[in-house]
C-alpha cells in the first residue's frame, strides 16, 4: 500500500515536493506561529511533541557537545564537571561518563543501521531528541510508540520542510533573506545559519552543524565540544570497531563545506557572546575557527 500512496503522491505533486513522497498521507502536521511543527499526527495517531517555541532560551551557562569521532577516546571524562551535554548519532556510548539532556539525530541511515543506538536513546525520559518527522515516522514504525520514553522536537531541514517544497541551494538566500534569525555567510549565499530554528535548520554536511544551531538556540553560553577532529576518516568513530564501522562522505566536504560552515558558526555564537572550546587538539576545524584546549589538562586547571 505505501508503494500505491508514493506513486499517487509522484502524479499529485511537482518534483519539488518528492521529499514528502514517503510521508504522505501517513503525516499530518500543524504549524505554529514561528513556524515551527507545532503538533503532529502519524497514521491517524496524535504525536506528544514538544513545541521548539517552549526551549528558546530555555538554558544557560556550560554545555558538551560530544561527536564522534576518534579524539573522543583520550579525553578523560571524569575530569569534566558536570553539565548537561547534547550528544549526536552515536555518541551516546558515552552515557555512562555524560549527563546527555539533548541528543541530534537526523541521519535516517543512522536509524536503519544503529536501531539498538536509537533504541536506547529514545527511553531516556530526562532528554529530548531533536529529529525531524522523517526520523519520528522511523522511530515509531521500528520501535512503536510505547518504546518513546524521550521528549520530541521536531526540526526541518531549511531547505526541504514538510509537505512544502524543496529550495535549491542556490535560492536559499533569497528565500530566507528577510528572516530575522537567519544570517548567511558573506562570502557565500548558500550557506546559512539560524538562529531561530523554528524558521528551519540549514544543513552542512554533518549533524555536528545542526547541532551548533541548536544550542545557540537553547541559549547555551559556553560549549565545549569533544570529538569534533573532521580529519581522521580512515580511522573508525570512537564507538566502532574495524568490522562494524558504517561509511562517511564528510572527506570530501570538509574543506569546501565543513570548515567554511563552522567558520560561519563560529563568528555567528561569538556575537551572541557564546564561547567555545574544541577539546579535539589535532582537528580540521583550526583554533581561529574553534579555541583547540587539551582537556585533559584544562579541567584540571579550571
Amino acid at each position: 500500500m505505501g508503494s500505491f500512496f508514493k506513486q499517487v503522491y509522484r502524479y499529485s505533486h511537482a518534483r519539488p515536493y518528492r521529499h514528502n513522497e514517503n510521508l504522505w498521507p501517513y503525516v499530518k502536521i500543524a504549524r505554529g506561529e514561528g513556524g515551527e511543527i507545532a503538533a503532529l499526527w502519524y497514521k491517524h495517531r496524535p504525536v506528544p511533541i514538544v513545541p521548539l517555541s517552549e526551549l528558546r532560551s530555555s538554558c544557560r551557562g556550560e554545555v558538551l557537545l560530544t561527536a564522534t569521532g576518534p579524539s573522543v577516546k583520550a579525553l578523560r571524562f571524569e575530569n569534566i564537571p558536570a553539565m548537561p551535554a547534547i550528544g549526536v548519532n552515536g555518541a551516546y556510548f558515552l552515557h555512562r561518563q555524560v549527563d546527555f539532556r539533548f541528543y541530534v539525530i537526523v541521519d535516517m541511515g543512522f536509524i536503519d543501521s544503529r536501531p539498538e543506538i536509537v533504541h536506547d536513546v529514545i527511553q531516556r525520559p530526562e532528554l529530548t531528541l531533536f529529529t525531524t518527522v522523517h526520523g519520528v515516522a522511523r522511530i515509531l514504525d521500528r520501535f512503536g510508540p510505547a518504546a518513546i520514553g524521550c521528549r520530541l522536537a521536531i526540526v526541518e531541514d531549511a531547505a526541504c520542510k514538510i509537505y512544502r517544497p524543496r529550495i535549491d541551494s542556490g535560492a536559499l538566500w533569497e528565500h530566507y533573506c528577510r528572516e530575522n534569525g537567519v544570517v548567511f555567510a558573506a562570502e557565500s549565499r548558500m550557506l546559512g545559519f539560524s538562529q531561530d530554528i523554528r524558521c528551519g535548520i540549514f544543513d552542512a554536511g554533518t549533524v555536528a552543524y545542526w547541532a551548533l544551531q541548536i544550542i545557540a538556540y537553547l541559549g547555551f553560553k559556553q560549549l565545549f565540544i569533544a570529538g569534533l577532529d573532521m580529519n581522521n576518516f580512515h580511522q573508525p568513530r570512537f564507538y566502532e570497531t574495524e568490522q562494524d564501522r558504517l561509511p562517511t562522505f564528510l572527506a570530501d566536504k570538509v574543506e569546501s563545506l565543513v570548515i567554511p560552515a563552522f567558520r560561519h558558526a563560529g563568528a555567528i555564537m561569538k556575537k551572541q557572546q557564546i564561547a567555545i572550546k574544541n577539546l579535539s587538539l589535532h582537528s580540521a576545524i583550526g583554533s581561529d575557527i574553534f579555541e583547540k584546549v587539551d582537556g585533559n589538562v584544562y579541567f584540571q586547571q579550571a
